[in-house]
């Protein structure tokens, strides 16, 4: 089987990549592209990288999330299966518990002040939440739901998890049809979902009022899946303890790396001003650890893993179904 990235790879990840591929597995990249490969790894495929070989069936999309110019591409090409990457679950669960803990502790604006040598935050402990015997709900129970249930279960927590499908109530498991019952549950949520037209919007003002006084609301999903100005108002108003987000609605477009243009150093996330708020921690999209050593190594092994069982002929996870968007 042959295989082709469309961009460059470093030299490291490549060793990566071939030390865990099975025998028989062919790598090619960027350039070096032949005209009969049979798996294109690539998150925004051209028309001409897709029509290049008569044998390509399988596009690995080696990320999570599926690009809207890619689902509607690849809408045109129903015979090429699609795939995405969850070998960023780990970080952006790290991710996500280090939001919540800001957010509980309050850790950002007595950050601030004891910097300053002001110890106010010291004898101000009602601004904190105690997660112990909280109850959190994961709106978005897939790779990265399920990697920090356990560890927020071993801090005491009572764990309900929301999917799409598959309910098993006995273990705290619901699908969307139960949103409403559980919000008002929810001290903590935890937002992991993708961006869809399901999804979009889902979380607004109405949302927003069923949630517990002094609740907390992390979103490291997208950040279409909650309306801003709910958000906004929940935080400012008090009826929110805190609110974290890693992701936003709208992202600068310059080159991402150094050195940075001002669309990258000096670019709003969104008109709401969220930064004006002390209760909401802000972090620009680095869940996913994008470049990082470890990431990489993760990202490039699960490639492996995922060609080999292609090969094999075993059923490969995380298929991308364009009609949902995910």
């Amino acid at each position: 089987m042959k295989i082709h990235f469309s961009r460059p790879v470093e030299d490291a990840n490549l060793q990566v990549l071939r030390k865990n591929l099975d025998e028989g597995i062919i790598v090619s990249v960027a350039d070096e592209m032949p005209d009969d490969f049979h798996v294109l790894i690539t998150g925004r495929p051209t028309d001409a990288e897709l029509r290049a070989s008569p044998h390509l069936h399988t596009l690995l999309i080696p990320f999570a999330g599926l690009p809207s110019e890619t689902r509607e591409r690849m809408k045109q090409y129903p015979e090429i299966a699609v795939y995405n990457l969850h070998h960023n679950n780990i970080t952006t669960g790290e991710m996500a518990l280090a939001l919540l803990f800001a957010c509980a502790r309050q850790l950002i604006p007595a950050h601030n002040q004891f910097r300053q040598n002001d110890w106010s935050s010291r004898y101000l402990p009602l601004q904190q939440v105690i997660l112990y015997q909280k109850t959190v709900v994961i709106l978005g129970y897939g790779s990265i739901g399920q990697y920090i249930a356990p560890v927020l279960s071993a801090l005491g927590m009572t764990v309900l998890g929301i999917r799409r499908t598959n309910p098993d109530p006995d273990n705290g498991i619901y699908t969307m049809a139960d949103l409403y019952e559980l919000l008002p549950q929810a001290n903590v949520l935890m937002v992991a979902l993708p961006a869809t037209d399901e999804t979009t919007g889902l979380l607004g003002e109405p949302e927003f009022e069923l949630l517990p006084e002094q609740s907390i609301v992390v979103n490291v999903g997208r950040g279409a899946v909650i309306q801003p100005e709910a958000f906004y108002d929940a935080l400012k108003s008090g009826k929110l303890h805190a609110g974290a987000s890693d992701v936003w609605y709208d992202y600068p477009t310059g080159k991402p790396s150094p050195p940075f243009s001002e669309d990258i150093t000096n670019h709003p996330p969104t008109d709401v001003p969220f930064h004006k708020l002390d209760n909401m921690v802000m972090s620009p999209h680095r869940g996913g650890a994008f470049g990082n050593a470890d990431v990489e190594r993760m990202r490039y092994t699960r490639i492996a893993d995922l060609m080999n069982k292609l090969v094999r002929g075993e059923l490969l996870p995380n298929q991308v179904d364009l009609s949902q968007g995910y």
